[in-house]
């Protein structure tokens, strides 16, 4: 459900949505029950790699057959600058290291941009049962176990003392060393860190009223877009260092009154770099 929007923005939803259920499906049903047996191999890293590129080219070719003269820009290579000024930003698998150990919380993200802003955004969790998304001033909503679609609605600001913050880690060891130093200066600061492995679900986790703020450092466009939207939509605010977007140096999102003690002790502890 969304509110009165613009009817290209709502078009752009519905095709995000299908393609993001398909690419999910795929991901879902096409993964070997044997996959997490030999994780420390080479070949299951293989195979999560052919299913994401898969994944991405489903999700292309479903939006391509709709809409010829629309942009890409993907995890996995797609790139294409369209000439309709709407470009979709996709990755088709957001959570690769827990996709290969089986555990639940992996994404598909997909969102559309109109003249470089975001509008429609859609995460989709198969394994959680779970679809999140947003259309640009309609709010966020998601489908799960409930009946029907629900709106969603960030939690109220507890002090950062008491707040619940997620953060990710890079797979540069140098990156991760610093980000565990930040992590440590931070924990007796709040009232407790999560790493869920998947930027779209944390996003979309803060949304439901899961999380109070996120953080992190090194995302790409693909992680953020869709989840970015999402997040706003219900209510949250998101940035990157004081005064500046969301940017590959650092994404910061959280529940008003959070969000700013939250940014400022990032910047103290200089979390966007080394």
């Amino acid at each position: 459900m969304t509110d009165a929007t613009d009817p290209l923005h709502a078009e752009l939803l519905e095709l995000a949505r299908e393609a993001a259920r398909r690419a999910g499906e795929l991901l879902r049903d096409g993964r070997p029950a044997d996959l997490a047996v030999a994780a420390t191999k080479s070949s299951p890293i293989d195979v999560v790699t052919e299913m994401d590129i898969a994944a991405e080219k489903l999700i292309t070719t479903v939006i391509a057959d709709r809409r010829p003269a629309d942009g890409f820009l993907g995890e996995e290579g797609a790139a294409a600058e369209g000439t309709s000024g709407v470009r979709w930003v996709i990755d088709p698998l957001d959570g690769t290291v827990n996709y290969l150990y089986g555990l639940p919380t992996w994404s598909v993200s997909i969102a559309a941009e109109q003249d470089g802003e975001t509008v429609a955004g859609v995460v989709a969790a198969p394994m959680r049962g779970e679809t999140y998304h947003a259309v640009r001033g309609g709010g966020a909503w998601a489908t799960g176990s409930w009946d029907g679609e629900r709106r969603l609605t960030c939690r109220p600001a507890p002090p950062l003392d008491q707040a619940l913050v997620s953060t990710g880690f890079n797979y540069v060891a140098e990156v991760r060393t610093h980000q565990a130093e930040v992590a440590r200066q931070l924990i007796p600061r709040l009232r407790d860190i999560r790493r869920g492995g998947s930027a779209a679900v944390d996003l979309c986790d803060l949304a439901a009223g899961r999380l109070d703020g996120y953080y992190e450092r090194g995302l790409h466009p693909w992680d953020r877009a869709a989840g970015d939207l999402i997040a706003r939509e219900a209510g949250a605010l998101t940035g990157g260092r004081p005064g500046e977007r969301p940017t590959d140096d650092l994404t910061v999102a959280a529940v008003p009154g959070v969000f700013e003690p939250l940014q400022r002790l990032l910047e103290d502890l200089g979390a966007w770099h080394d």
